[in-house]
């Protein structure tokens, strides 16, 4: 199976940094989208201005989280949703501790925009 780099559109921007994580971790284009649309958990992204968002995958023997770092562009059209930049994506081994949990209201405000 070969891996197909991601290409930047209307609604993404995909990172140099991305690609190459991804290819190391084995994550499709399709799955990184999966994971910012349908978070399992949200929290502040170790960069300034940034979220990362994380899903759950592997099993219930070999469980394991997958995240993604992004931040949202701003844009001078007016458009439905805004462009993301996503920046980082990794797997993390067993269940991450939560850290710096976002508010309900700002969570509730993401899911819209997205």
């Amino acid at each position: 199976m070969r891996f197909k780099v991601p290409k930047n559109n209307e609604r993404f921007s995909w990172t140099n940094h991305v690609v190459g994580k991804m290819l190391f971790y084995g994550l499709s284009e399709q799955r990184v989208k999966r994971v910012i649309n349908r978070p399992d958990r949200v929290e502040e992204g170790v960069a300034p201005n940034t979220i990362a968002c994380m899903q759950v995958g592997g099993s219930k023997k070999h469980r394991q989280e997958i995240w993604v770092m992004y931040q949202q562009k701003s844009q001078k059209l007016k458009i439905k949703s805004p462009k993301l930049a996503i920046i980082s994506t990794w797997r993390y081994p067993g269940k991450s501790p939560a850290k710096n949990p976002i508010p309900p209201e700002i969570l509730a405000e993401i899911k819209n925009l997205v």
